[in-house]
């Protein structure tokens, strides 16, 4: 068992995403931190100064009531609450992943060139009989005149 475990884990794909989830948990964290420490802060302060990690909604308040300066005080005593903010970060956060998975796969298949088309349909075929060249749709030889098959 632990021979077949070896053989699974050495063969090429396996390797291969293994490599490519570390890379990509490195990048989404790259992209994680972009978002929630270069995009939002701006866009907070375009808006007045509002941290969007500290919007949420209060569904039941905690042991102390509300309202509650920061989502971490919410939290704190206890409060249930939607937190949308967080959400916002991480949409925004996958759309950018999203657009650099595309750009990546857009400029790998454009490294990679067109594919040659395919040769078109011949417009000739061979006489069986005489083995002269005659169009394709001919149901008649004009050498030896002979009956051809559709």
């Amino acid at each position: 068992m632990l021979k077949e475990f070896r053989e699974f884990v050495l063969r090429g794909n396996v390797a291969d995403m293994a490599v490519g989830i570390i890379i990509g948990g490195a990048f989404g964290a790259i992209v994680n931190t972009l978002v929630s420490d270069v995009l939002m802060p701006p866009l907070g302060l375009l808006i007045g100064g509002i941290d969007f990690s500290n919007f949420y909604l209060v569904l039941k308040e905690g042991s102390a009531p509300g309202p509650y300066a920061a989502l971490a005080d919410a939290k704190a005593v206890g409060a249930v609450t939607v937190n949308y903010g967080i959400f916002l970060n991480a949409l925004i956060s996958f759309m950018i992943m999203a657009f650099a998975v595309f750009m990546l796969i857009k400029s790998l298949t454009s490294m990679r060139g067109k594919p040659e088309p395919p040769a078109p349909a011949p417009a000739v075929k061979e006489c069986p009989y005489c083995c002269s060249t005659i169009p394709l749709k001919a149901s008649r030889c004009p050498e030896c005149t002979s009956q051809l098959e559709k």
